[in-house]
């Protein structure tokens, strides 16, 4: 498993003329597509894009989580005027139609995460375009590959009920590839099922000649994998992931034939999986075997069992793993035991050069690193670090920060990774700020706080990530830091003031409401327009809302204030307070509240932002006063309780 090399920790530098154009085009598509009368977008006539442009596109809807749907496809299935070499595509609604306009560009990489429209129609129109294909990765989408070759529907109870079906799902088996792709070296096909039919694997493999690198993580099949030896049918591979793949344990004497095999991942999350019948002699026949290992991972299993399970040591020699001993001149470059059974990354003698595990910062941040594409194995990762926090024993912050944030990019929809990666950076930041780290500039906060707003919406319902967001965003120094995602921080902040309004949810709709408050007296001009409207009616909901439990408190007054601030020299805004019967709204709160004079003071600065027009004079009789004659509390009163 290759480790991921992305950082956040970018120089404070403005983006690339590439970027701010292509963005541009993207929420502009007017200016480089035509919309047919389907809804599908259609390249100008006599434009040209060439490839950086076009995979720039891509990116940057990647990086804003739009939507790559079949209309936006439709632009590149002008094979000539637009150029693709790879494609990364995720959480997309795109189909098998859509694909098709991508797929004809004869692509060299293509990486499909979590498509769930498409079917085994979009393997076909890859079959149709692979001639230049180096690398295939399928994550969460594995229904673009067919789950059985039987010549039988396997959820039919009549052998002879559906001919046509039975042509269909047997076709690969006559034709004698399922992908066909002589030159691709790089697959990965995560949590693939088979109902049935046992010859899939060997006519999968048969048919990749030149594969050197596969990844069948999670791989499983209803009538057994056959001691893995289809995998037999690739003899040039270097490396091999079988990551919670359970038929590792019987597959000893096929494992021991890939002699080319470089890096070899038979690590579990599954106890169950992990639990090897004689793991010493398993792992001394895998390293006796493989003279090319340079990387193994066991992590999760009992394979590094420890020398009681033996009878004690007797070779003399210094390595605390029976199965490795003859590695200690030799030591690998990596070594994966990452909540391995015995504690074995606590040892001390271990021959190799890194090593993951559970044990110290350095291995639970070398997981870390190299387990980032494996959601479950990342919360415990996370879990790690945040007990190590809070014993206040990190030391590499800049790394476990760079984890984190990465981690909840990754996997935003993951609540388990949200919750443990937010309070992370709850308790991690403050030490940012404080040692003024040079890396941690504008660059830096923008990106974080983007994809912790990005978890906030996500996630609108979770109570504890409400919590944990608003707190962490409390971190970063308020207004400036916030005020470059002033609209986005806005809109999900209205959103708690209004939806987390509960008694259990007290802290979380007060904390939103400050902080709203905060920043919409440090904004002016367009910015206090283009959010007024929004601010204005969430506040007032939230005023009806306490009046009807008769409740005055901080989340009251705050509201108040938040519209004094808004309401000041914008009278769009002050008209909107007008129309939304703010007025009536004063005259209960006034009535129920007579005595909370912060209150009352914050009303009496929205009023004295509004524009008193005829109209609010007509129904009003005590606005005949204005309010440059209040000097203290106690005219203050005595104009807003009349003269009984």
């Amino acid at each position: 498993m290759a480790q991921q090399n992305k950082t956040i920790w970018v120089e404070n530098s403005p983006l690339s003329l590439l970027k701010l154009t292509t963005k541009y085009c993207i929420k502009h598509k007017e200016v480089f597509t035509e919309k047919l009368p389907c809804g599908s977008l259609k390249l100008l006539d006599s434009l040209y894009l060439p490839l950086e442009i076009c995979e720039s596109l891509f990116e940057i809807c990647q990086e804003e989580h739009l939507d790559i749907d079949d209309n936006f496809t439709n632009i590149f299935a002008d094979f000539q005027n637009s150029k693709l070499r790879q494609l990364t595509i995720c959480n997309s609604s795109v189909t098998d139609n859509g694909m098709r306009c991508l797929l004809g560009h004869n692509l060299k990489k293509i990486s499909i995460t979590n498509c769930v429209k498409l079917t085994t129609q979009t393997l076909e129109f890859i079959n149709e375009c692979s001639d230049n294909l180096l690398s295939l990765s399928i994550d969460n989408t594995f229904q673009i590959f067919p789950d059985y070759l039987s010549t039988a529907n396997p959820d039919s109870e009549d052998e002879f009920e559906d001919d046509d079906q039975e042509v269909i799902e047997n076709i690969y088996e006559k034709r004698h590839y399922i992908l066909k792709a002589p030159r691709l070296k790089n697959l990965c096909i995560k949590d693939l099922y088979i109902v049935q039919g046992r010859n899939y694997f060997n006519v999968l493999c048969k048919a990749l000649p030149n594969l050197s690198h596969l990844d069948l993580s999670g791989l499983m099949h209803s009538q057994g994998l056959q001691n893995l030896k289809f995998l037999l049918n690739c003899p040039n591979l270097v490396s091999l992931i079988l990551h919670n793949v359970k038929e590792v344990k019987a597959a000893l004497n096929t494992l021991c034939q890939m002699k080319k095999v470089e890096h070899l991942d038979i690590s579990q999350f599954d106890e169950l999986y992990g639990d090897f019948d004689q793991p010493s002699e398993f792992l001394e026949e895998i390293i006796d075997n493989l003279p090319a290992l340079k990387s193994l991972d066991i992590s999760g299993t009992n394979l590094a069992a420890d020398y009681s399970n033996i009878g004690g040591r007797c070779d003399g020699k210094q390595c605390d793993i029976p199965g490795l001993s003859r590695r200690i001149e030799n030591p690998l470059d990596f070594l994966g035991l990452y909540k391995t059974h015995h504690e074995a990354s606590r040892r001390q003698h271990i021959p190799a050069l890194v090593i993951s595990g559970n044990s110290s910062e350095e291995q639970i941040l070398v997981a870390g690193r190299r387990y980032h594409d494996r959601p479950m194995i990342l919360e415990n990762v996370l879990d790690d670090l945040m007990v190590m926090i809070r014993q206040e024993t990190c030391k590499n912050l800049e790394e476990v920060v760079d984890i984190t944030v990465l981690s909840m990019e990754r996997y935003c929809k993951e609540k388990k990774v949200q919750r443990y990666a937010s309070a992370i950076l709850y308790y991690l930041l403050p030490l940012l700020t404080q040692n003024k780290y040079m890396v941690f500039n504008v660059s830096v906060k923008q990106k974080m706080m983007g994809v912790l707003l990005d978890t906030m919406v996500e996630h609108k319902e979770d109570t504890i990530l409400m919590r944990n967001g608003c707190m962490v965003l409390w971190q970063f120094q308020v207004p400036q830091d916030l005020l470059c995602l002033y609209e986005r921080v806005v809109d999900i902040l209205l959103y708690i003031g209004e939806h987390h309004s509960g008694e259990d949810d007290s802290y979380i709709q007060r904390a939103a409401v400050y902080l709203l408050n905060g920043l919409v007296c440090h904004v002016d001009g367009e910015q206090k327009k283009a959010m007024g409207i929004k601010i204005i009616d969430t506040m007032l909901r939230i005023v009806r809302n306490k009046l009807d439990w008769k409740l005055c408190d901080d989340v009251m007054e705050t509201a108040w204030s938040a519209m004094w601030n808004v309401t000041d020299e914008t009278p769009a805004n002050s008209e909107r307070f007008l129309d939304q019967h703010g007025m009536e709204l004063f005259l209960q709160c006034k009535e129920t509240f007579p005595n909370r004079l912060d209150l009352l003071r914050s009303m009496m600065g929205v009023l004295g932002n509004v524009e008193l027009g005829q109209r609010a004079v007509n129904n009003i009789e005590m606005w005949k006063k204005r309010q440059d004659q209040l000097n203290d509390e106690e005219n203050l009163i005595l104009l807003l309780e009349g003269q009984n």
